[in-house]
């Protein structure tokens, strides 16, 4: 099966060369024109890689990607655009973005980036190939159905609750990079998400207390470190 493109390009004649140039490559590419209809595009479907534009009509690139985040974490976001002053690469990459390229660009360096994109993206298990049950000592925790079970005493976790446990689960005695879990759980990696994530943290802490081999440490400036011992 060919990967699918979503092409969001407001210029007409730019947009149908470059909808042409990656179909003749073998993507199958969706072209919109404008924010909004790039949106509902999304919403409607499944990309594996999203190309943006950043100034449209109705909606600009960097609000469509921002609602994009917030719907899929983890899809891959390419920002093709004329605007090349620093703040908005900084924008674009603040965002999420796996890339930013600016116009005038090279055909073949753009198919090769995509490429790149797509291989990296695809080589990482989903969360939903991952194992969902963890034998953490005396506690037995289920991703799939939210519990954490000690004895006869089970706590039905929270939806965030649950994934931030399984991605620790996931990186058991390892370390789980703080970024990296606010991107896939909460899109964005700013200030405010930094807190809430720690709240979980601490009320997932409450929940292990009562088996001292287990632990969450805080491994300062670069994340956390679920410790079964």
């Amino acid at each position: 099966m060919n990967n699918s493109l979503l092409l969001v390009e407001d210029e007409y004649n730019f947009g149908a060369v470059l909808k042409d140039y990656l179909g003749m490559q073998g993507f199958e590419v969706t072209w919109c024109q404008d924010g909004e209809a790039g949106a509902k595009a999304f919403h409607s479907g499944y990309f594996d890689l999203c190309i943006l534009d950043i100034m449209m009509p109705l909606k600009d690139g960097f609000t469509l990607a921002e609602e994009i985040r917030k719907a899929r974490p983890q899809q891959p976001i390419i920002f093709l655009t004329a605007r090349s002053l620093r703040e908005d690469v900084i924008q674009g990459f603040k965002l999420g973005a796996d890339d930013y390229i600016t116009k005038p660009f090279d055909s073949e360096e753009l198919l090769y980036r995509i490429r790149a994109i797509l291989k990296r993206s695809q080589s990482e298990s989903p969360v939903e190939d991952q194992p969902q049950q963890f034998n953490l000592h005396d506690y037995t925790f289920d991703h799939e159905f939210r519990t954490l079970t000690l004895g006869e005493k089970s706590i039905r976790l929270s939806p965030k609750e649950s994934d931030l446990l399984h991605l620790l689960c996931l990186q058991k005695n390892d370390l789980l990079s703080r970024e990296n879990a606010l991107r896939m759980l909460w899109g964005d990696d700013n200030y405010f998400n930094g807190r809430s994530m720690d709240v979980f943290v601490s009320k997932l802490r409450k929940y292990l207390k009562e088996d001292p081999r287990i632990r969450i440490e805080n491994i300062h400036g670069k994340g956390f470190r679920l410790v079964v011992e």
